[in-house]
């Protein structure tokens, strides 16, 4: 049955392509538009009232990329920045200045925050349903093609975990997602609960105001010391032209994270050793790294934690920052106290406690009036998904740079759309034909936040194309050299007794016109 809410589309605005999101991935993929499929009328509906996504949300002291930003940054337009690893308000400058400099921001449509999206096959297009405030009230829209670069988690909060006791402590409390400039640090006693990559850049730079910070922490992470310049891109620069540097500085750190995170897999205890040498090295050895930096799973099994110019071991070094190992039993009205039964006096505590993962933005999708669960479908090359036509959603590696596989997806669907232009198709569907398939998790990744929402998110299958592989050499070959028409992507047209009075002379006319 169709949706029982729909307005009529002659009253309704049409766009060949709806981007949803205008952060890092949905201005990308908008360049790779205007670049590719120069005809395709294109919008961009964004939640908020500002481009940046992840890079204008976050405003937590020391933001940062744990990224190097040769792949964080687009593949068209190489990064000129002097540091590798950079800064969030420089990243944002960065996303911000491509959006002016390819006419991106003109495209942008703010505070629309896409609640629905509902495909119907006897019109075969999306009719899109965004938010634009209680005062003005939904907007509807109409597409062909859904591209969604919303990013995977909730912008509206993050994950907050309850602690016994927590309304009795009479400091404050605040979580990295929720940091505005009035939080007061300086002079402090600041415990940061959590290992990962937010404590980790958190720690070091609080720890220059604050009386002292405390990282406090279940179980340890893997971190590394980096230097934040790279030494060789900068050298290439002096010689080179700026793409062809950036170029050759994307692949020497494709390939040189890519045999690293080999090791990771092959040999696991190898890989911990060079850690555990790297945070020796830095510490000390009467340090205790047996309990405060020895994780109890492998290398890669989560993300490696960088610390730029090895700052956060540093700041343990100068006695500013202390690692204590331990779980929480109960917030004080001072502090907390620990299951050891020690006691942390606190002004502030920061809960770099993770992030709550969501999918296509939260919108809701349904087909023909029928709900379609993402949970329930199989990503196919990890770009589209199973049995619901025209929608693609850019989602990136968890060993390497988000921008690595954007830029692949975004390239995927440009090939995509051109392809079905040329032929005459209107719909493009992953169809899985093959029972022998397995369905598995969709990643192989122990983070907290990907554990939480495992029933959340597309399951991969057991071979390609629904196979994820993590690796950008495959997904290069398999997202822009494999034939398109592949068996297993569903393509299909309209007949012409379909098409409304002119629209099918329309068709033509568009087509000779982008031949």
């Amino acid at each position: 049955m169709e949706s029982a809410v729909r307005p009529p589309e002659h009253l309704t605005e049409h766009l060949d392509v709806l981007i949803i999101g205008a952060g890092l991935s949905g201005i990308g993929a908008a360049c790779h538009l205007l670049q590719k499929c120069p005809q395709k009328r294109l919008a961009i509906l964004e939640a908020r009232a500002s481009i940046g996504g992840t890079w204008d949300l976050f405003r937590y002291p020391g933001v940062r990329s744990d990224s190097d930003m040769f792949t964080l940054g687009y593949g068209f337009r190489p990064w000129t920045g002097a540091k590798s690893i950079a800064d969030g308000a420089s990243i944002l400058d960065y996303i911000r200045e491509t959006a002016r400099e390819y006419g991106i921001d003109r495209q942008v449509r703010f505070n629309h925050r896409v609640t629905r999206a509902s495909w119907s096959w006897s019109s075969r297009r999306w009719t899109i349903e965004a938010e634009r405030g209680a005062a003005q009230g939904p907007v509807h829209l109409t597409c062909d093609f859904i591209l969604a670069c919303s990013g995977y988690y909730s912008y509206a909060e993050g994950y907050k975990p309850s602690f016994a006791g927590i309304a009795r402590f009479k400091g404050t409390v605040v979580h990295p997602q929720d940091w505005t400039e009035d939080v007061a640090y300086a002079d402090k006693r600041v415990v940061v609960i959590g290992s990962g990559a937010t404590a980790v850049t958190l720690v070091p730079e609080l720890a220059k105001r604050a009386a002292h910070v405390t990282m406090l922490q279940r179980s340890p992470s893997y971190i590394v010391a980096w230097p934040d310049e790279d030494r060789i891109a900068n050298l290439l620069r002096r010689w080179l032209p700026t793409q062809s540097a950036c170029n050759i500085t994307r692949w020497k750190n494709v390939l040189g994270n890519a045999y690293f995170y080999r090791i990771c897999k092959r040999n696991p205890e190898r890989a911990r050793r060079m850690i555990l040498d790297g945070v020796r090295a830095e510490l000390g050895p009467s340090f205790d790294i047996g309990t405060h930096f020895n994780p109890r799973y492998h290398p890669w099994d989560q993300r490696l934690c960088l610390a730029p110019n090895g700052d956060f071991f540093e700041s343990i070094r100068q006695g500013r920052t202390s690692v204590v190992t331990d779980e929480i039993e109960t917030f004080t009205e001072a502090g907390l106290k620990l299951r050891s039964g020690r006691e942390l006096g606190a002004d502030l505590v920061i809960t770099a406690t993770g992030l709550n993962m969501q999918v296509l933005g939260g919108a809701e999708i349904d087909i023909d009036g029928r709900p379609a669960d993402p949970a329930t479908t199989m990503s196919y090359k990890g770009a589209l998904y199973s049995d619901i036509p025209n929608l693609a959603s850019v989602f990136g590696y968890t060993n390497a740079s988000w921008t690595l596989k954007a830029d692949l997806i975004c390239d995927y669907v440009c090939r995509l759309l051109n392809h079905m232009e040329e032929h005459g198709y209107d719909t493009c569907t992953p169809r899985n034909t093959d029972p022998t398939v397995e369905r598995l998790p969709p990643v192989d990744f122990s983070s907290g936040y990907f554990q939480r929402a495992m029933d959340k998110l597309p399951r991969q299958g057991s071979r390609k194309p629904w196979r994820i592989y993590q690796n950008y050499v495959r997904d290069l070959v398999a997202l822009r050299l494999a034939p398109l028409d592949d068996g297993v992507l569903e393509f299909s047209a309209r007949s012409r007794r379909d098409l409304g009075p002119g629209e099918h002379v329309a068709r033509v006319m568009e087509g000779a016109r982008a031949r």
